[in-house]
């Protein structure tokens, strides 16, 4: 396992995510700022940098491309003070491992961490199709901590809508994009799920198709969406019987979050759609 650095030591949120690495033994040491986190990576090898929270995206970038003049292969968990979709976006195409904005939540930093200092073929995991602010075209390794990675962009890329109905969207496409890479893929790390995400000037759209097969509803005899009112444990015995592990709530959970989940033909794509009221609308872009 690779050293994780953090850049600085003085916010609350950097010295959270240092005791829980600690506490999972993963080696890590704070750098005071910029400067130092270049002498730092002169001197000796680190797998993962965290910068400083109180920085800016932009800033972040610059900062990693003289990074990886010196250690090519290290990896950036961006902390940043607030997003826009632009330097998102720019962080995707600079192959950023991770991005947070305030509220930080420093157990899921520090896990993300752990992954990435755990991570060797990671740099293809995520391929930008196209990206601009309001449409953004992504195709991912099926892995589970690639869609841990996606879902912090996906999260950034609206910071502006409110929390509630972000988290909501969030914790949907979540589960789609499991289901997707697992029972689309098998979570073979070869195949890719391709994932689509339009902000409207009345709506949130993401599109998720996998490499499977498909489905017909009536085969999902496993999940919980499938139970018969009289019978809500059903899918359970049928995940015991077939040697699954638990779960099979995942359709469920979306359909409850969202405002429409629509399905192709065959199964192996999904719309998930979020509308938003007038007070939760947010300017799209000019599509010019």
């Amino acid at each position: 396992m690779s050293r994780v650095l953090i850049i600085g030591n003085h916010t609350q949120v950097s010295h959270d995510i240092g005791d829980a690495l600690s506490a999972d033994n993963v080696p890590m040491e704070y750098s005071a700022g910029h400067a130092d986190a270049l002498q730092r990576l002169r001197m000796r090898s680190f797998g993962v940098v965290i910068t400083n929270p109180d920085s800016l995206i932009d800033e972040d970038l610059a900062l990693l491309q003289e990074m990886r003049a010196i250690r090519p292969g290290v990896k950036c968990i961006a902390l940043a003070r607030h997003s826009t979709p632009e330097e998102v976006i720019a962080a995707l195409r600079a192959r950023v491992f991770a991005c947070f904005s305030p509220p930080f939540d420093a157990h899921e930093i520090a896990s993300l961490a752990r992954s990435a200092a755990s991570e060797s073929l990671w740099r293809d995991d995520i391929q930008v199709l196209s990206a601009k602010p309001g449409w953004v075209s992504l195709r991912v390794n099926c892995r589970l901590v690639t869609a841990e990675r996606l879902l912090t962009f996906a999260k950034e890329l609206n910071a502006q809508l409110p929390e509630t109905i972000r988290e909501e969207m969030m914790q949907a496409v979540r589960e789609i994009l499991l289901n997707a890479m697992e029972h689309g893929a098998a979570f073979n790390p070869e195949q890719v799920v391709e994932v689509t995400a339009v902000r409207t000037a009345r709506s949130l759209v993401f599109h998720v198709r996998d490499p499977g097969a498909g489905f017909h509803r009536e085969s999902l005899t496993h999940a919980a969406i499938t139970n018969p009112s009289d019978d809500p444990a059903a899918h359970i015995v049928q995940r015991e019987e077939d040697g699954m592990r638990a779960g099979g709530y995942g359709l469920l959970l979306a359909c409850g979050t969202v405002d429409e989940l629509i399905f192709s033909e065959i199964g192996n794509e999904v719309l998930l759609i979020k509308y938003l009221n007038s007070s939760t609308a947010v300017d799209t872009p000019n599509p010019q």
